[in-house]
């Protein structure tokens, strides 16, 4: 059951962040809130369930930091600072896309600057992430079946001579 929900959150993290990346209507604050808000939701249904040691949380990781980077103040060098070291689980390719496609949702908020994109790729030119922008929904986990030891010795095992596994010896 663990190592389904964790494979089903994955789903969710990956095509959820897919459409943020692809989608400039949705690159707002308020759905930074909303998705936030979803994903304490997701969080608390995993833990009245008892399913907070299944990995699955994990997986929403990268979804929760895009969520967090468009709530987040972009303006000054200690915002670009704050942002470089809140969001480990996203690429610089990420971060940056999602950057160009924030779009202000009411006369509030304003555009991120192409020079503080410039600051952000600045302060992440040294980190080696893989060159994909949009995250593998189909990727599967594998899975894992627990190891039960038998009581039953091997030296108590009959083996029926219609097998014909008369190459197989008894240590």
């Amino acid at each position: 059951i663990q190592q389904v929900f964790k494979q089903l959150f994955y789903m969710i993290n990956a095509v959820a962040l897919n459409n943020l990346l692809l989608r400039k209507d949705v690159c707002s604050w308020s759905t930074g809130m909303q998705l936030r808000f979803n994903i304490t939701q997701l969080e608390e249904w995993l833990r009245g369930k008892n399913l907070q040691q299944s990995g699955a949380a994990q997986t929403l990781e990268p979804l929760i930091q895009a969520a967090q980077l468009l709530q987040l103040k972009k303006k000054t060098s200690e915002d670009a600072e704050a942002i470089c070291s809140l969001c480990t689980s996203l690429t610089t390719q990420q971060i940056v896309k999602i950057l160009n496609l924030y779009t202000p949702v009411n006369e509030f908020e304003e555009r991120v600057t192409v020079a503080f994109i410039r600051n952000i790729q600045k302060h992440l030119q040294e980190r080696n992430d893989p060159p994909q922008l949009l995250l593998d929904f189909k990727h599967m986990f594998p899975v894992l079946f627990p190891f039960n030891p038998s009581a039953i010795t091997m030296d108590s095992i009959h083996l029926p001579a219609s097998l014909n596994l008369d190459f197989l010896n008894k240590v």
